[in-house]
């Protein structure tokens, strides 16, 4: 299907995309020996709790669905419940999981993003879930996202992010470390732009823009030590500043590398035919780039702090009304939450792994490995209900500074208008 970097990893890579393609929000260390102790975790069926005539309900699409229903038998075998296992368009998941626990007529358990998690407790729907000392074996950056004032609210399997790429035939191998490296890179390559990056066009898009805004230390919404974001707006002041003056220095009446004539399609076009040398862009994207020779990589900082780009994480949610909650915490802990169960689902419906153990092993796949490094350096896309008012104020400015706006000025008009809307 496509040749990138070495054709025996095309397979396993391919898988990947295919699923990072849908169902997506787009848009640590672990302790040793960390497979053998997410298969060890798992509760022996004697100390399961007791299921007989219990019926489990659990919503899924269909990309997860046979990885489901086999824990599901095997959950079955081992308690005496039932489990019902019902596929639905993941587009209507969250509307009808909110609409429908209430009534009594829910799930017990659904999948589900991260981002949708702030409305789903201020709705009341969902319960907390206890992970225990299995939560060394995920990667930090998935259980901040399922966590909400400090509780954590999801069992989570997948992530989702955006990184650098590069045509190696262009550049090299090597991974500039710096924004100014990869455009010295870029410029001595030849290639007619040393760097492209999809704005929306005159739209704006933030989420793409995301990592060379927190190498500035200017995140959207301020965090707290348990990871759970505050309604805080971070990215006001100084450091925002300096981050929209860098827009505009790098924009249309700067140095041009970011314009908005770029869309996510002319994006890619210009990259897969050589035009450019990098861009940052997710793993949905690489099918677009079939033919090229490519090394995936973290983001360069721009602003002289990390590049942190959004995570998405995907995971499953458990009912606030469940009838059955202590047999669902089971089934999620010790069936889906086991390497074996996420190795089910990895399988189904090929992601990045939040499971860290089965990261290990999937990585041998560099444009996997790739992504995956970039999300150690990412932070959760906010989960909370105040996100809703961030985009449209945001990535209007953004396209407006990189068009020729005036980028002081227009950013903190911008976050003047954002806090007047939080605050209503």
């Amino acid at each position: 299907m496509r040749k990138l970097l070495q054709a025996s990893l095309a397979l396993g890579t391919a898988a990947l995309i295919a699923g990072c393609s849908g169902g997506g929000t787009s848009p640590a260390t672990s302790a040793p020996a960390a497979s053998e102790a997410a298969t060890s975790t798992a509760t022996s069926s004697s100390a399961a709790p007791a299921g007989e005539g219990a019926t489990l309900t659990i919503w899924t699409d269909a990309e997860r669905e046979e990885a489901i229903k086999g824990q599901a038998e095997r959950f079955e075998e081992a308690t005496g419940a039932d489990v019902e296992v019902v596929q639905k368009n993941f587009e209507d998941l969250r509307n009808d999981f909110i609409a429908q626990v209430p009534t009594g007529e829910g799930p017990d358990i659904t999948v589900g993003a991260h981002d949708w998690l702030g409305a789903l407790v201020t709705a009341g729907v969902v319960d907390t879930v206890d992970v225990g000392d299995m939560a060394a074996e995920f990667e930090p950056v998935a259980l901040e996202a399922m966590t909400y004032d400090g509780q954590l609210y999801a069992l989570p399997y997948s992530l989702e992010t955006v990184a650098l790429i590069q045509n190696v035939d262009l550049v090299g191998d090597t991974a500039p470390a710096t924004w100014d490296e990869m455009i010295q890179m870029g410029e001595a390559s030849g290639a007619e732009r040393p760097f492209v990056i999809n704005t929306g066009g005159e739209t704006g898009d933030g989420y793409t823009m995301y990592g060379f805004q927190t190498s500035f230390g200017a995140p959207v919404f301020v965090q707290d030590e348990s990871g759970s974001y505050t309604s805080e707006v971070g990215m006001g002041g100084e450091k925002g500043q300096a981050f929209a003056q860098w827009l505009y220095d790098n924009g249309m009446k700067g140095k041009g590398y970011l314009s908005t004539t770029v869309d996510y399609d002319i994006n890619n076009e210009l990259f897969a035919s050589g035009k450019a040398a990098f861009t940052v862009q997710g793993p949905w994207a690489i099918p677009a780039y079939e033919g090229v020779n490519v090394k995936v990589s973290p983001i360069p900082s721009a602003g002289g702090e990390p590049a942190g780009p959004f995570v998405g994480v995907q995971g499953f949610y458990l009912s606030s009304q469940s009838e059955n909650p202590l047999l669902a915490q089971d089934f999620l802990v010790n069936y889906l939450g086991t390497k074996e169960g996420q190795q089910s689902l990895y399988d189904a419906d090929p992601r990045l792994p939040a499971l860290t153990a089965i990261g290990e092993e999937v990585k041998s796949d560099p444009i996997i490995a790739g992504f995956l490094e970039s999300s150690k350096n990412g932070v959760p896309m906010p989960n909370i209900p105040e996100m809703g008012a961030v985009w449209d104020f945001w990535n209007a400015a953004e396209a407006q500074i990189i068009a020729g706006a005036e980028p002081v000025a227009t950013w903190d008009t911008m976050i003047t208008n954002l806090q007047a809307e939080l605050d209503k």
